[in-house]
């Protein structure tokens, strides 16, 4: 990485970059490479897609380089993309004639870094050019770290700098949400951190748990995730990345920093007691990636990673979107800091201010934005289900945490309003809520059993929409999801204090119910048996047993195996309950009443 910090200016050059073997016809010197440049041509999206993950033009870099130009160049998007006129007329308007000339580094960059990898000084000079001219061109983009290393990269494969820029703003025009490739504000970077975030929070858990109790901050180190990838990887590395990156667009980068962030938690599990900043140790992880694994068992790793769809994601990352720009982030602000949760004034007669980080770490990060609110404590309220029910219908979600006669602690996380009961006609206990649901218990040791998947239901047909998905592991696993076409999404009414957008996957209700009288269902229906609740208890957790069952006296309950979450019993099998609390999210359009409680 060259750091060019010493000053707020860089000096450029007018001179051009060399161009690569213009004096050569490679095809003769290398007939193999020009044969698997023309089976390239000849090929469709799927089977350059497969190309790239198998490696088929990663050498020469001739071949790449050809490669690299006619994938990019099938990229289509609606807006216009300058082309190498534009280039010229931009360089010259900003470099002119003059030998060297001054200019402060764009705004959208952080810190001046640019990752030089195997450039010389002349391919360092035209990567400052390169970005420079994309600044000139694209004003409003106030903040995009990741294009430094990105033109830097696309550079060594590109015939000049004009070349090169017209492929960067081809990947910037791209304007399909499913399938984007750059983001270009602080908003949606931020976003796109809090989605990977939350895939972190599913398939590689242990690692948020281990940050989160050591009180670094979480968001810092889920900052970088990008940078992982085309800043710190090792060059080799980076452009097999880059090859797979450019077909597939982010979901890739999701794939490939998820399996960086599973092997770093294996490599950090050993020495975790001498790590005094996560974040610069991650750093130097992702550096010497090499000593644990070769960048093609990498990828291999990124795609056994069966994730969400790219829609899903999509869904996922406007919600975390949308979450921010309730914290006050605009579109048009440049870098800033957003306000996180301060645990030290917090109080609770269940848990302490360390667990209660824990599980702030372990909800989805639209909502661990905001500050945890009492909405419900059996010290304050007594124990009634129907007075529970009073305070804690209209929050959505809420936290439940329990302690039990033996000081065992244990909970869950309702995705979903509980005043979804009420609206199925039915005498049984129906289920519902999202895939977000997920239980825990926290004493006498800590640990969260959550399905791996965003899950997104459908109306009408919520039980057969539904794949049953492995559960949540220490490593990241092989979830498969499942969505049915043509899904309707449904969204909830927006409740008392939490807008309707921050609930992803949205609810919706299944005119076949699925009761909680027999909680042994089809494997099919598991996915969506995740809370139930009528005048007796309140289950969370139905199939194969409950995670967690509590009796309307609110004086005792039980808990099992449960295939819902895969959850082992979170304390002993029947208990009684000393205290039990709710919690909800506090964001800036709360109605708070009088018997809320802020930390």
């Amino acid at each position: 990485m060259l750091t060019i910090s010493e000053s707020d200016n860089w000096e450029i050059s007018s001179s051009a970059g060399m161009k690569y073997g213009q004096f050569v016809d490679w095809e003769k010197i290398d007939p193999e490479a020009a044969q698997r440049y023309q089976l390239l041509l000849k090929s469709d999206h799927s089977e350059m897609k497969t190309m790239g993950r198998e490696g088929f033009w990663a050498a020469p870099h001739t071949l790449r380089a050809k490669a690299y130009y006619h994938i990019i160049h099938g990229i289509y998007s609606r807006s216009p993309t300058p082309d190498k006129d534009v280039h010229q007329d931009l360089a010259r308007e900003l470099f002119g004639e003059q030998k060297i000339s001054t200019h402060p580094f764009p705004e959208y960059m952080e810190g001046g870094e640019i990752p030089r990898h195997c450039l010389n000084k002349a391919g360092l000079n035209s990567v400052k050019k390169t970005l420079l001219c994309i600044s000139k061109y694209f004003p409003e983009m106030n903040f995009c770290p990741i294009l430094p290393a990105l033109v830097s990269l696309i550079l060594h494969f590109s015939e000049d700098e004009a070349e090169c820029f017209h492929s960067v703003c081809r990947l910037i025009t791209y304007n399909d949400p499913n399938k984007r490739y750059i983001d270009q504000t602080f908003l949606t970077y931020r976003a796109s951190c809090m989605t990977f975030g939350d895939l972190a929070n599913k398939y590689c858990r242990g690692i948020r748990k281990l940050i989160a109790s050591s009180h670094q901050n979480l968001f810092e180190f889920y900052s970088d995730w990008i940078m992982w990838i085309f800043a710190d990887l090792p060059f080799t590395y980076a452009i097999r990345v880059l090859d797979v990156y450019l077909l597939e667009g982010y979901k890739v980068l999701y794939r490939v920093a998820l399996a960086l962030l599973s092997l770093y938690k294996v490599s950090v599990a050993s020495r975790v007691a001498g790590v005094e900043d996560f974040r610069r140790d991650m750093k130097s992880f992702v550096e010497n990636v090499a000593r644990h694994c070769t960048a093609e068992k990498l990828l291999k790793m990124s795609f056994a990673i069966q994730m969400a769809t790219r829609r899903e994601l999509n869904l996922l990352f406007n919600a975390n979107k949308d979450s921010l720009m309730q914290k006050g982030v605009s579109v048009h602000q440049k870098r800033q800091s957003v306000q996180m949760v301060d645990f030290s004034p917090f109080s609770s007669s269940v848990v302490t201010g360390t667990e209660m980080r824990v599980v702030w770490a372990w909800i989805p990060e639209r909502f661990a934005l905001f500050s945890p609110v009492r909405l419900f404590s059996t010290a304050e309220h007594g124990r009634s289900l129907a007075t529970f029910y009073s305070l804690v219908e209209g929050h959505e979600p809420a936290v439940l945490i329990l302690k039990t006669a033996d000081e065992e602690v244990c909970g869950g996380f309702l995705s979903t309003d509980l005043t979804e009961r009420i609206k199925h006609e039915s005498n049984e206990l129906a289920y519902f809520g999202t895939g977000e649901c997920f239980v825990f218990m926290l004493r006498p040791s800590m640990e969260r059993y959550q399905r791996a998947m965003v899950n997104i239901m459908t109306r009408g047909d919520a039980g057969n929409s539904v794949s049953s998905l492995s559960s949540d592991s220490e490593s990241c696993p092989n979830i498969a999801a499942a969505t049915s076409p043509m899904q309707t999404l449904t969204c909830p009414a927006g409740t008392l204090q939490d807008p309707s957008y921050l609930t992803v996957p949205f609810t919706a209700s299944s005119d076949d119910l699925i009761t909680a009288r027999d909680p042994k269902r089809l494997k099919e229906q598991v996915a969506s048996m995740f809370i139930a609740a009528g005048k007796n208890k309140l289950v969370i957790g139905g199939d194969g047993g409950h995670a967690l069952c509590i009796h309307g006296d609110l004086e005792s309950g039980f808990t099992e195996r449960c295939d819902t979450f895969q959850s082992a019993p979170l304390c002993r099998g029947n208990f009684k309950i000393q205290s039990l609390e709710v919690w909800g999210i506090q964001n800036s359009i709360s109605v708070v009443t009088s018997e809320e409680e802020h930390i």
